[in-house]
């Protein structure tokens, strides 16, 4: 798994870790049942303090993305695409969502161009719905 993430962005690195995570997820790049690295493996490759790692895995654990085992480690949960939400998932992501298109309509993104994009992205996503968008 290769993994990029931006020291000096604002974004925290925990947070691009878990970003990066649920993308290579999306796009098939992480199948279930794909092990991750170790926390400390993964911190020493991206020369970010373990702890940084462990944060963006619980974060994962708790959005059901991964489960995390003591004997086989972090593995991936589910695929993308493999069944319902899990439960309260869209009622947290919509604030997200939300805060997300307003920053386009601050910036001036026009309705049409903000449902381009998001169709673009989501065909590049594993969402079961290739065929539909």
């Amino acid at each position: 798994m290769q993994l990029s993430i931006d020291l000096d962005s604002e974004v925290p690195i925990y947070q691009q870790i878990r970003d990066r995570i649920v993308e290579a997820v999306a796009d098939g790049g992480l199948a279930e049942g794909s092990p991750l690295p170790s926390t400390r493996q993964l911190g020493a490759d991206l020369a970010v303090n373990f702890h940084t790692v462990n944060k963006a895995y619980d974060l994962l654990r708790r959005e059901g993305v991964i489960r995390i085992n003591r004997k086989s480690g972090a593995v991936v949960r589910r695929d993308a695409g493999s069944g319902p939400p899990e439960p309260g998932f869209t009622e947290d992501w919509q604030p997200r969502l939300r805060t997300l298109l307003a920053e386009a309509a601050v910036q001036g993104v026009g309705a049409d161009e903000v449902l381009r994009r998001c169709g673009e992205v989501l065909a590049t996503f594993r969402t079961g719905e290739e065929n539909d968008t």
